[in-house]
């Protein structure tokens, strides 16, 4: 196996310029999508790494050569080749797009026709098999075509279908790119909006002037915080480089965890449409769970990461699905996630109720307070660890689950431990029923075993 193929992960291509990602790279995956899902019309977008516009013509150039007709969407952030793929009703798409990588990291994502993602399980690896094999065929008797598809402002206009603009309040709202793509979607948005947006880090900047965009850093949050505070904002927003997560900070400048976002909005969707399902991940689940159950909704367990997710959505036509790593799905956004819709929605509640996002958030904070992901790096197997872990915690448990790696609830506390797809640790989150104090100490409790 050549080193450039380690790129290829769980749900994307993704890996170090140029040791693990280049332009031949790129020119073979054209060829490989195309020998394998076998398209007519292919949307390729790149988001604003110094390396992603040289990576996109080495990639349609595959898909050409191979006949596929190319539709450029140009600059954009990842839901831009979701939206791309699906209301053009197009055979596939492809991104070229790192997220929050570091600036030397690139990559891709892939997705077929109406935008459903091409996992490992679902054509990755095949498609690297085909390139691995040397496998690939030669040019078409008729190559195919390229030219530019601006769906700008019909996506823009479908994000605006999510409120009802006569109902939002003039309220002030940091905005924070992270000097990645959401920026160029913010300007876009603004004269349709009433909002005063603080800008920062907002121009595009491959080279990351202000550091990686990756708002789950805590150290990249301090900004946005101290912005909110000096401003007097209503809210903080910021994104990740490819803007397809969306993170929220209350009036207060205080970070406010995913998994709780996950609750209010399955709350403004049940409003909507009374019994709807409601796709959450496995990580933390009391919060969302009570709130879709009281709504009178239906709540669906599915598997960590966006492949699953989409997956289950489909399965079970959920309205809504929320990750708390900040990923939120939606129907009529073809059941793929969107880091734009969010804070769209988020700022109507705000509107219409009066009250700040810490009131809004606050109270479910209080009856389930969690941990947030913690992440620890392993020595052994985490299978092994895992095993030992379930042996220790399942004498007097309620219930045990393997949906994604292992799940133990205890009538007052519960825990979710999982392995990382991409990298040696196991990813540990802990809740409990208005108890902050068990939580924590259930918390440094199961640390401890894990480092012994």
């Amino acid at each position: 196996m050549t080193a450039k193929l380690t790129s290829f992960k769980a749900y994307d291509i993704r890996g170090r310029i140029p040791d693990e990602i280049d332009d031949q790279l790129a020119y073979d995956v054209g060829r490989a999508y195309a020998a394998f899902v076998k398209p007519r019309s292919v949307a390729v977008g790149y988001d604003i790494r110094l390396s992603s516009m040289q990576l996109a013509a080495a990639l349609k150039r595959g898909l050409t050569q191979s006949g596929v007709d190319v539709l450029d969407i140009g600059l954009w952030g990842t839901e831009g080749i979701y939206f791309a793929t699906a209301a053009e009703k197009l055979d596939g798409g492809i991104m070229v797009t790192a997220s929050h990588n570091p600036p030397d990291y690139n990559g891709m994502k892939l997705v077929r026709a109406e935008s459903r993602p091409i996992s490992a399980d679902t054509g990755l690896q095949d498609i690297r098999a085909l390139i691995e094999a040397g496998r690939l065929p030669g040019p078409a008797a008729k190559p195919g075509t390229e030219r530019p598809l601006d769906i700008r402002g019909k996506y823009i206009e479908h994000l605006l279908g999510y409120v009802d603009r006569d109902k939002l309040a003039k309220l002030k709202v940091v905005v924070n790119a992270g000097n990645g793509g959401a920026g160029l979607i913010l300007d876009q948005l603004e004269p349709h909006l009433p909002f005063e947006l603080v800008k920062i880090h907002h121009r595009p900047d491959g080279h990351f002037p202000n550091g990686v965009p990756n708002p789950m850093l805590e150290e990249n949050r301090t900004v946005t915080s101290e912005a909110v505070r000096r401003s007097g904002a209503a809210v903080g927003l910021a994104w990740d480089g490819d803007y397809d997560r969306c993170f929220f900070f209350d009036e207060q400048g205080q970070f406010i965890e995913g998994y709780y976002l996950v609750g209010l909005l399955a709350e403004v969707f049940l409003r909507r449409e009374r019994g709807a399902r409601i796709v959450h991940d496995p990580r933390l689940t009391w919060n969302t769970i009570d709130i879709v159950r009281r709504l009178g909704g239906q709540p669906v367990l599915c598997k960590s990461g966006h492949a699953f997710i989409k997956q289950k959505m489909r399965e079970v036509d959920a309205a809504y699905g929320g990750e708390m790593s900040a990923h939120h799905y939606f129907r009529k956004f073809y059941y793929c996630d969107s880091g734009m819709i969010p804070w769209l929605l988020v700022l109507q509640v705000i509107s219409e109720r009066g009250q700040p996002l810490s009131a809004l958030v606050g109270e479910r904070m209080r009856l389930y307070p969690a941990s947030g992901e913690i992440n620890l790096r392993l020595d052994g197997d985490a299978s092994a660890v895992l095993a030992r872990t379930r042996a220790r915690y399942e004498s007097g448990a309620v219930s045990i689950d393997l949906t994604d790696g292992l799940s133990i609830e205890h009538a007052d506390w519960r825990f979710n431990l999982r392995a990382s797809n991409t990298e040696p640790l196991v990813r540990l989150n802990v809740e409990s029923r208005a108890n902050e104090t068990l939580m924590r100490e259930k918390t440094d409790e199961l640390l401890r075993f894990l480092r012994s």
